[in-house]
């Protein structure tokens, strides 16, 4: 069916209409917090102990805004007999946000969940230098970071913790099986050590008896 001619316009009237009777409404900010969807990008916080320095964030960065500086240990084996292992030691991780264009690529692509959204936005600077905010500052971040939303009742179970589920289970199989083979072996212990002293009576020599003259 064509559309009615003039029906595009009568509807952008009627939405200016509605907004026209309606009562406007000021914020008083900042006596007054806004209130921001769950999803809002104020700042990025930076989980320092679940990055492995991998760069993935600062290579796709299309702004190159995040500077980050490391070096490597070696750590000694773990058991004798093997080898040494490297391993990256984060020394800086700072995100110039006067450059951020706030797209979120490091956050999607960090594969270990180090950096997070914040809804703080309020972190305005006189000095520009002090838009850039090193690892220290990031960490600070994290308190303010929201809790993530519960999942769909009918989602599946991530396989993050379907994972670690399957291994608890069968680490607490392996612990109930090897506190069973203890108990049978106790049982078993305790069994024989009651055998010994009966297996003793059986085989000791009868006494013989005794003449009034003291011959046997």
């Amino acid at each position: 069916m064509p559309p009615i001619p003039g029906s595009g316009l009568a509807k952008g009237l009627a939405v200016t209409l509605r907004t026209m009777t309606r009562r406007t409404v000021t914020a008083q900010y900042p006596d007054a917090q806004p209130e921001l969807p769950p999803r809002s990008r104020g700042v990025i916080g930076l989980f320092e102990e679940n990055c492995t320095v991998c760069m993935l964030c600062a290579r796709e960065c299309p702004d190159w805004c995040i500077y980050i500086d490391s070096h490597k240990e070696t750590s000694p084996p773990a058991a004798p007999g093997g080898r040494e292992r490297s391993r990256n030691v984060l020394d800086r991780f700072a995100i110039d946000f006067s450059l951020c264009m706030y797209c979120g690529i490091c956050i999607e692509v960090c594969p270990f969940d180090a950096l997070f959204w914040s809804p703080e936005f309020e972190y305005a600077e006189t000095d520009i230098r002090d838009l850039t905010h090193e690892r220290d500052k990031l960490r600070d971040w994290m308190w303010t970071v929201p809790e993530p939303p519960a999942l769909d009742p009918g989602a599946e179970e991530p396989k993050e913790i379907a994972a670690a589920r399957k291994t608890a289970e069968k680490l607490e199989t392996q612990r109930a099986q090897a506190a069973q083979a203890a108990q049978a072996a106790q049982a078993a212990q305790a069994a024989q050590a009651a055998e010994q002293p009966a297996q003793a009576e059986r085989t000791a020599p009868a006494e013989r008896p005794i003449d009034e003259e003291g011959q046997a």
